[in-house]
């Protein structure tokens, strides 16, 4: 692990950079190649703090959340403050983020989470509309993924689950809507990342929501290869995380709305 010039916790570790890929408009259960939803230790719950500023949500949240099987909810924020204090006192494995509220929004929240502690709790970023501003703001912050308030319970728990085993949430759809109202440059903006040509194939393969094993099968290479091009390109991006390195991807333009590999 190692920081990036903001002081931010950077991932650049390949072996815990596969994604899970979650439909937003779907009430299914996602699809995933294995089940990396499912506790490293099936005896420990994932604690989780739930950070919103609305109340009747916070509390329908841990009411909901805390009857899902692995998950112990051990505490509530009731803003962008109190949430960095609260995941200071209480540890928790996930903090599951509002990005809009009061004192301290969620981007900064998890700013602070992110920066002062060598091992922080991940962030899933929650939000009511999936073309918020903050949501890209917040994963470019580090937050592992994002989940919609108009999700099934279920679907928010395998979030939670799937981040605290180390896996990023990917919703492929879901960004590609939401840069398409963002004023996009060219590939020549990735910040002076000079990536290969193997390792941008790499990335745009990662935006379209593939995992390593996927992505090694489609260019015929080895899973020890592709994990070196994505540790490759989280660093050189300087990316918190795949979901990071996926959204500046977009942003830059070297991955356009639309692609689908």
């Amino acid at each position: 692990m190692i920081v990036s010039d903001a002081g931010t916790a950077v991932t650049t570790d390949p072996d815990v950079s596969s994604a899970v890929i979650l439909d937003v408009d779907a009430d299914t259960a996602p699809a995933t190649a294995a089940n990396p939803a499912a506790p490293a230790n099936p005896g420990t719950p994932v604690t989780l703090l739930i950070a919103d500023d609305d109340e009747v949500t916070r509390s329908g949240l841990r009411t909901l959340l805390a009857a899902q099987p692995g998950i112990a909810v051990v505490g509530e924020a009731s803003d962008g403050v109190e949430a960095v204090e609260q995941a200071r006192r209480l540890r928790p494995d996930v903090v599951l983020m509002d990005v809009r509220m009061p004192r301290r929004n969620g981007i900064e929240a998890t700013r602070h989470l992110l920066a002062e502690s060598a091992e922080p709790p991940k962030v899933v970023v929650i939000t009511t509309f999936e073309n918020d501003g903050y949501v890209t703001a917040a994963l470019s912050a580090g937050a592992s993924g994002f989940v919609l308030k108009r999700l099934p319970v279920r679907q928010i728990a395998e979030a939670v689950l799937v981040v605290a085993a180390g896996e990023a949430i990917l919703f492929p759809a879901a960004l590609r809507r939401m840069v398409a109202t963002r004023p996009l440059g060219s590939a020549e903006a990735l910040p002076k990342a000079a990536l290969t040509g193997r390792e941008e194939e790499v990335l745009r393969l990662m935006a379209t929501g593939l995992s390593n094993p996927e992505i090694a099968e489609s260019l015929t290479v080895s899973l020890e290869t592709v994990k070196t091009h994505v540790g490759n390109v989280l660093t050189k991006l300087g990316a918190q995380n795949r979901t990071h390195a996926v959204v500046i991807a977009y942003e830059s333009g070297l991955v356009v709305p639309g692609f689908a590999g």
